[in-house]
Formats: structure tokens, C-alpha cells, sequence
């Protein structure tokens, strides 16, 4: 029973220390500029095609929706406050949840997981360099700068679709669509939009790069971490996304 304990209390202990030695490693020189760009170029390729696929029809399907609710009101002229306030809090951060945790962070704990399976890690740390600062600080600020673009690109496609479905399905006129963007959202909800999405970066690179460091066994096991990154990713990030929600609510209200 203790071991059973034991075994998911030192993986939580595992990753706070790596954690912190990420938080200690940030400061150190010097930074690892070359590899923060090739990562942050890797993580936009890896998730862009997915961003433009998932966005798409998940912020139409939610304003569309919307939209028919105000329209049974005889509120059609609100369709541009509605989709400003899902797209910019809700559907912006939520789509970056679901590509950060399933493209980004598993493309990271499968790179980093194959370079432990090979050993390359164990070469590293021979070799004097803490693989930390050299591989692990570079792509946590790459996933969290690449979070916070995928954030804008999605509120960008939200607003753009929701114009398009409000004036051309819906029959709203652009101009109410257009003044109604900023009636219930401004930039304190874009503020918390861009923390949660960096938040969702930094969180998800941590857990992909614990997960991938702590890989032991063959190639086998590398699937295996990579599977599990998804899911503690998901349980990570939907908890942060409550929490900021929360916080912020109380923030702009109060």
C-alpha cells in the first residue's frame, strides 16, 4: 500500500524540483537563444495546421449557436458583444489548451524522451552541462511565447468567423457587429485571455519535458510518456484554465 503511495508522490515531488530548477536555471547564462528559436519555429509548425483546423469550426459552432439564442431573443444586434466575449475568454484559451497539450507538449516529451531512451542526456551531464538550462528552459519559453500567438490567431479567427456567420448567415448588420465587439469585452479580458494561454504553454512544457526526462526503458516507454503527458497536460491546464476563469471574473467585477 505504501509503495502504491509512494510511486505518484515521488513523480509529483519529481516534477516540482524540476520545476524549481527550471525557475533557478532560467537566470543562469548563457541563454540558449539558437535553440529557443529552432524550438519556437518546431512548435509553430507542429501546431499551426491544427490551430486553423480546430478553430475554425469549434468558434463557429459556439457563436452560431449564440447567435441563434440572440436572434430568439430579438437581441441579433448583441451577436458582436457575445462573440467577443467567447471568443476572447473562453474559445481563445480553450482551443490553445487543446493544441498546446496535444501537438505541443507531447511533440516536446517525445524529442526529449527518444534523446534519454539514446542516452544523450546521460552524455550531457558527463560532459558538465545541465541538461536543464541547455534543453528544458528554451522550450518552456518557446511553448509559452508559441501559446501566446496561438491565442491571438485564435481570438483573431473567432472574431473573423463570427462576422462572417452574424452579417452573412444571420443577417446582422455589420456595423452593430462591429460596435458590440467591445460592449462587455475589454482589455482586462484580453489581459486574462493572454495569461491563461502562457500559463497553458509554460504548464504544458513543464509536464512534457518531466515526462520525457523521466522516460526509462526503450523506445516502448517513450509512447508511453508521451501518452501520459496528454493527460496529465489535460487535467493541468483544464484546472489553471478554473482558476484564472475564477480570478479574473472576481478581478474585473470587483
Amino acid at each position: 500500500m505504501q509503495h502504491l503511495i509512494g510511486v505518484p508522490v515521488r513523480a509529483v515531488g519529481g516534477f516540482f524540483q524540476m520545476c524549481a530548477a527550471t525557475g533557478r536555471a532560467t537566470f543562469k547564462r548563457p541563454f540558449q537563444w539558437r535553440e529557443f528559436f529552432d524550438q519556437g519555429w518546431f512548435l509553430v509548425r507542429v501546431a499551426l495546421l491544427p490551430t486553423l483546423l480546430v478553430a475554425m469550426p469549434f468558434t463557429v459552432l459556439v457563436i452560431f449557436t449564440l447567435n441563434i439564442l440572440l436572434v430568439e431573443f430579438g437581441a441579433a444586434d448583441l451577436s458582436g458583444a457575445g462573440a467577443g466575449l467567447g471568443a476572447v475568454t473562453q474559445v481563445g484559451p480553450l482551443v490553445t489548451v487543446l493544441i498546446v497539450a496535444g501537438a505541443g507538449a507531447t511533440a516536446i516529451c517525445a524529442d526529449l524522451g527518444a534523446r534519454t531512451v539514446r542516452e544523450e542526456i546521460d552524455a550531457i551531464r558527463v560532459l558538465g552541462i545541465d541538461p536543464i538550462q541547455r534543453l528544458v528552459v528554451p522550450r518552456v519559453f518557446a511553448s509559452t511565447v508559441v501559446a501566446l500567438l496561438l491565442n491571438g490567431l485564435v481570438v483573431t479567427i473567432g472574431l473573423v468567423g463570427g462576422f462572417v456567420f452574424s452579417v452573412y448567415a444571420q443577417n446582422v448588420t455589420p456595423g452593430a457587429y462591429v460596435s458590440g465587439l467591445t460592449l462587455v469585452t475589454g482589455l482586462p479580458e484580453v489581459v486574462i485571455s493572454e495569461v491563461k494561454a502562457g500559463l497553458f504553454g509554460l504548464i504544458a512544457a513543464l509536464v512534457a519535458s518531466h515526462m520525457g526526462l523521466s522516460v526509462k526503458g526503450g523506445p516502448k516507454s517513450v509512447g508511453d510518456a508521451v501518452n501520459e503527458t496528454v493527460v496529465y497536460a489535460f487535467m493541468a491546464l483544464f484546472a489553471v484554465n478554473v482558476v484564472v476563469t475564477a480570478v479574473g471574473v472576481k478581478a474585473t467585477l470587483g
